[in-house]
Parts: structure tokens; C-alpha cells; sequence
């Protein structure tokens, strides 16, 4: 009698379990159907020809191949309000079934705990699906300029170029002369960095502070070649190819100032992220990510990269969802005497 009561739940566990695994396939199945023959959209929250821009079209050419039913995939730009126009669209207004991912700008995340009027989307409930790179923030100065070295920027006027409140072309100089007396001069009004780059070659400013990668991209002689000075660099770590260049960190006198330089370049471990809107079905939001990692180890992508001088290290959609929610657990005390200079 036991035995045949074993016999019995065994074939109704077995039976169970094949009817999870079954509705677990036919969902799976459901969600690769919804993607055959698509056409998906890239909302990119930059303006065109700056290194977001770069970024999406780039995975944008090779995810659609790692997501089931060969969709294709058009790209929208809308940059205004240093991104937080394009990630607010992305979080209230995209479509939520899966048909729609974007680009959001490295500080987008952290917009809504400065300027919660201003930025009107909760970053921790985006749908995180990777970074294709960590970044370094580095101001550099034209030969020109009066200010060549760290040390001058505190005893004379740096002028750089800005691309909008928001952006690190004006936050992080904004910050610096805030927190540490530096004598950054932010003249407002460019489009795009290359905007910004084009009116140093001409004189009008002297400077920028922006992406190393973004640099070294669009203009790779100035730093590699070392005709522009490298004034300071920011980021999780100072990066290898900038030795000797002050890194901002040493700025910091005691714990507080630390605390407050990490959260001023946490957007740079943050990188290029990703994202899906809100409320995507599970299955299709695992299939996003999938493809987003299957892209990151994609030989043709990688080369492209490569090509591009577009260094790709990428970040997990994990990390990426647990470092936005370690910057939301900030103390009030360090996001109040940062955030004034970040609006």
C-alpha cells in the first residue's frame, strides 16, 4: 500500500513539474514569438553625434541579432535637459511591452534624488540591462590656455564649454570649483561636445571636462600625443593611460570630502547604461538581457568597437541595478552638499 502511495505522488510530483516546465517553455516560446519580424526602438536621451549617441547605434546594430525573430531596431534621439527629458519619455511614455529600450546618460540615475521636482521617475525601477563601459572624466586644457597644470587651476580661470545642466561637461567643473575653490569658467549653450571641441580649436574656450573615451574618439592626437594638458581625471579608479595626471580623489582632505567625490563620479561607474521601461513582462526583459550580455561578447561588436577607439568594458544588468540602489541610500547630508552643484 505505501508503495503504491509513493508510486502515486511520484507520478504527481513528476507530472507537476512537467506542467511548470511546459508553461515555463510555452512563455519562453510566447515571448520569442512577440519579437519575429518586430521593429523595436532605441530611445537615445543625447543628442546626435556625441559618444551616447556612438554607444546606441553601435549595440543597437548588433543586439538585434542575439534577440529571437530577427527584429529590427530605429533609433530616436532627445537629449534635451541633459538626458532627463529622454529617460523621464523612457520611464512614463516608451512602450512596456518589450518593443522599446534606451540609453540613458551616466547621471540620469541620480537626477531624481537631487532634483525630484525636475527629474520625475523613480531610477530604481528602470530595467536595468547593462553598461557597455565604466568611465573616466577627464578636463583638459589647449596649449594656449594660462592653465597647464592642477595647480594652476587655482590661482587662474580655466574657460571650458558646457553641454547642458545635467551633463559632466558642466557638473563636474561646477562642483569642483564649489567643493575645492577651482577656477573653472563654464560658458553654456553647446549642442554636443564636439560642439564644445570645435570652439576650442577655434579659441572661444579652453577647455572641457568630459568622457576620456569621448576624447580620445573624437580627437585622439590631444591627449595621446599629449598636445593638450590633462588637468585632472575622475572616476572609481584613475585610469592607466593617464599616469601622472592628478586624480580627484587627491583632492579630498578628510572622509566627508571622500564620501562626497564618490557620489560626484558614481555616474561614472555607471557608464553607458541601458535600460527597458517599467512593467516588461518577465520573459522579454530576460530576453533583452540576454541579448544585451550576448552582445557584449559579440566578436563583431568588439571589433567595431575596437575600430571606433570605443573601449568596451561592460557592467552587468545586476551590478547596475545594485550600484543605482546603493547611490539612492546616500546620506541626506552628502546628497545636499553635492547635489546644489549638480542642478
Amino acid at each position: 500500500m505505501r508503495g503504491r502511495l509513493r508510486v502515486a505522488v511520484g507520478m504527481a510530483a513528476a507530472l507537476s513539474l512537467a506542467s511548470v516546465m511546459g508553461t515555463g517553455v510555452a512563455h519562453a516560446q510566447q515571448a520569442a514569438d512577440f519579437y519575429k519580424g518586430r521593429q523595436l526602438t532605441m530611445l537615445i536621451a543625447a543628442t546626435a553625434g556625441g559618444g551616447y549617441d556612438r554607444w546606441a547605434r553601435l549595440v543597437s546594430r548588433h543586439i538585434v541579432k542575439h534577440i529571437p525573430g530577427t527584429p529590427t531596431m530605429i533609433n530616436q534621439n532627445m537629449g534635451a535637459a541633459g538626458g532627463i527629458s529622454g529617460t523621464a519619455h523612457i520611464y512614463t511614455v516608451l512602450q512596456k511591452d518589450g518593443s522599446a529600450i534606451g540609453l540613458i546618460t551616466r547621471d540620469a540615475p541620480l537626477a531624481p534624488i537631487m532634483s525630484p521636482n525636475l527629474a520625475r521617475y523613480d531610477a530604481t525601477k528602470l530595467n536595468y540591462l547593462g553598461s557597455t563601459t565604466v568611465e573616466t572624466s577627464v578636463c583638459i586644457a589647449r596649449p594656449q590656455a594660462s592653465v597647464k597644470t592642477l595647480a594652476d587651476l587655482f590661482q587662474r580661470e580655466l574657460i571650458v564649454g558646457d553641454t547642458g545642466a545635467g551633463t559632466g561637461t558642466y557638473v563636474f567643473p561646477r562642483a569642483l570649483n564649489g567643493l575645492f575653490n577651482t577656477k573653472f569658467k563654464i560658458i553654456s549653450g553647446f549642442q554636443n561636445s564636439p560642439d564644445v571641441m570645435l570652439a576650442i580649436e577655434k579659441g572661444e574656450v579652453d577647455g572641457i571636462c568630459e568622457s576620456l573615451d569621448s576624447v580620445t574618439d573624437k580627437k585622439p592626437g590631444w591627449i595621446e600625443k599629449k598636445t593638450f594638458h590633462a588637468i585632472i581625471q575622475g572616476g572609481a579608479a584613475p585610469h592607466p593611460s593617464l599616469k601622472g595626471v592628478p586624480y580627484v580623489m587627491d583632492l579630498a582632505k578628510n572622509d566627508e570630502d571622500r564620501k562626497a567625490l564618490r557620489f560626484l563620479y558614481a555616474g561614472q561607474g555607471i557608464g553607458r547604461p541601458f535600460v527597458a521601461p517599467p512593467g516588461v513582462p518577465g520573459e522579454r526583459l530576460k530576453i533583452l538581457r540576454d541579448a544585451f550580455a550576448a552582445t557584449m561578447r559579440d566578436s563583431d561588436f568588439l571589433e567595431e568597437a575596437r575600430k571606433m577607439r570605443m573601449r568596451v568594458e561592460p557592467v552587468d544588468w545586476q551590478a547596475l541595478t545594485n550600484l543605482v540602489g546603493e547611490l539612492n541610500a546616500t546620506p541626506r547630508e552628502i546628497v545636499e552638499r553635492v547635489g546644489k552643484f549638480m542642478k
